[in-house]
């Protein structure tokens, strides 16, 4: 069964897009049919497939994140008690929590199902620039 890591660096709170980098692992594997694991190997971001062609959809996404999970030093965010490592790392956590770390996308004919406008991205929910695990797995 193919597998490799991939590394991304990322720049603080955002998406990621590395639809490119699955789909060549795809092409490289020489499998027909089956199923492209994507996993992160981090509990502070997380993983989605969204639309690629408008960039106003991740502004929006991150905004809505933003608001919907404040940083610990926000007074409403008081109930908080993880907070040794920064105001961003608790939210980063529960917006982790809230989207997913793993995903699969099937294979036909040797390429990812996404649909026209979807695109596979790491949404990364710390502050700080951080270099992140993920894990492509192809399955038949």
């Amino acid at each position: 069964m193919p597998h490799t890591i991939l590394t991304l660096s990322t720049c603080g709170q955002g998406l990621y897009e590395f639809t490119a980098d699955a789909m060549n692992f795809v092409r490289a594997s020489g499998v027909g049919e089956g199923l492209l694991t994507v996993f992160v190997r981090h509990t502070s971001c997380s993983l989605l497939v969204q639309e690629n062609a408008d960039p106003d959809v991740r502004t929006d996404l991150n905004a809505f994140f933003r608001r919907l999970v404040s940083p610990s030093s926000d007074p409403a965010m008081c109930w908080i008690v993880h907070t040794t490592e920064g105001p961003d790392d608790m939210p980063a956590h529960i917006k982790a929590a809230l989207t997913q770390v793993s995903i699969g996308i099937p294979v036909l004919n040797g390429r990812l199902a996404l649909g026209t406008w979807q695109g596979i991205y790491l949404f990364e929910h710390r502050d700080m620039p951080h270099r992140r695990e993920i894990v492509l797995h192809l399955g038949g």
